[in-house]
């Protein structure tokens, strides 16, 4: 009798949570209802494919079924991490991803509090409409464009020999040295305006008594901004920091396939392009599917060590 007395009380919480979760989707169609496509979009084209992520642990050749394909566990997980150059292309990704997290992630922050500083409407959305305009240039452009100014035949090194400067040209291009500072500069130029405007939206938002006081208290613009706007805004960046220490093994692709040269390999080649080299154009889905699922895991991790010490030091995080 006492046990069948617990399992009724364990049916009735079970139909109870089940009754409360069935009145909160009522209470809130409208807004499922709106998100129906959005969430079946993620289903279908983000949960869907990862469907092959099971390729990794078969050694699958094209054309064949899986079921036909033989199983190896970790043989591919294991043999990325016995490459000669792995360290070498490791240390690649995280450098440029890690220039990213700096240079990349406080740029736009520096530019929306600029912006925010501008009083003229017409000349701030000019600035506004300059900074954006290069987030929508395919990199296919941008690269075009460096090679047709940094080139060794390019504009400013004929600019640089007639004015006698320089008596050779320079190869900034083909020296892998400057490939980071090059790839970190093209990087800036290209997302700085698009990646502002979630701050400059956040700026927004921050109470204008705040600023009305701070003007009370004899506080600057300098001292408004940095007593007022960035402690106003400081969710919306621990946020989008958190969310960026999941893309510290996702260098890029298209900048380093297209600016990228044979003499730049050293300091260029990053974990998704090899895999693109020796893995997709080589046929090798399995390898491929692998080395892109750890990296992948590694990512979400990182996003979750770095949530828990948000939570810990600041208390705020994600979830």
């Amino acid at each position: 009798m006492e046990i069948q007395a617990k399992t009724g009380i364990k049916q009735s919480g079970f139909k109870g949570r089940l009754s409360r979760i069935g009145k909160r989707f009522y209470r809130e169609r409208e807004l499922w209802t709106i998100n129906f496509f959005a969430l079946a979009w993620v289903l279908i084209f983000a949960y869907g494919p990862m469907y092959g992520i099971i390729y990794s642990f078969y050694n699958y050749i094209p054309g064949r079924s899986l079921s036909h394909s033989k199983f190896v566990g970790l043989k591919y997980y294991i043999e990325f991490f016995t490459l000669p150059d792995v360290w070498l292309i490791i240390r690649n990704t995280l450098v440029i991803s890690s220039l990213g997290l700096t240079i990349g992630f406080i740029a736009p922050i520096i530019l929306a509090l600029l912006m925010n500083e501008i009083r003229n409407i017409k000349f701030k959305r000019l600035i506004q409409t300059i900074t954006y305009l290069p987030h929508f240039v395919s990199w296919i452009v941008v690269a075009s464009i460096i090679f047709t100014l940094l080139g060794s035949e390019g504009a400013i090194n004929d600019a640089l020999m007639k004015m006698g400067i320089i008596h050779e040209p320079l190869k900034i291009l083909g020296e892998g040295e400057y490939f980071w500072a090059l790839l970190t500069s093209a990087n800036l130029w290209k997302g700085i305006g698009w990646a502002s405007i979630i701050y400059i939206a956040a700026i927004a938002g921050v109470d204008q008594e705040l600023y009305q006081a701070g003007a009370v208290d004899g506080l600057g613009r300098f001292g408004m901004a940095w007593h007022i706007t960035l402690p106003g805004i400081r969710s919306t960046v621990l946020l989008l920091f958190i969310l960026g220490i999941g893309t510290l093994l996702n260098a890029g692709f298209e900048q380093q396939l297209l600016l990228g040269t044979p003499t730049t390999r050293d300091y260029h080649e990053v974990i998704d392009t090899y895999v693109y080299r020796y893995g997709i154009q080589q046929g090798r889905y399995s390898f491929a599917t692998a080395v892109g699922f750890m990296s992948s895991v590694l990512g979400l991790v990182l996003v979750l060590i770095t949530n828990k010490f948000s939570k810990k030091l600041t208390g705020m995080s994600i979830i």
